[in-house]
């Protein structure tokens, strides 16, 4: 058992989530069972399978929460996009998240890396 809180990735991740429930609180009210669900719960989906990962036993399980993890940080990044092309996030907005969610793919994959290496040996 590992403490999240201490993991760059979970921090990055919780400033996302942080990041996506600010800038979703100006999102049409129209979308708040559409869009602005789907993105912040893809966003929280990261931080919050980081965590339960940390709470197994094995480098396996905790591998196989990040795997969920990096695909909620997918499907974020492609909501931020969404929301982009229809309009609700500014260019710069769209650029710093976007960058954020792809920040945190990259970290999450060189854990994941890490890990496998691990069990591997």
């Amino acid at each position: 058992m590992q403490d999240y809180k201490s993991l760059k990735v979970w921090q990055r991740g919780h400033q996302l989530t942080l990041a996506v429930y600010r800038i979703t609180a100006s999102f049409p009210r129209e979308e708040i069972y559409g869009l602005t669900s789907q993105l912040r719960r893809s966003a929280a989906s990261v931080p919050a399978n980081i965590a339960e990962g940390c709470g197994c036993d094995t480098s396996a399980e905790l591998a196989r929460f990040l795997y969920v993890a990096l695909g909620s940080a997918s499907e974020c990044e492609y909501h931020l996009l969404l929301a982009h092309d229809l309009g609700l996030l500014k260019d710069g907005d769209d650029e710093h998240l976007s960058g954020e969610a792809t920040q945190l793919k990259r970290m999450l994959a060189a854990l994941i890396r890490k890990l496998r290496a691990k069990t591997e040996k």
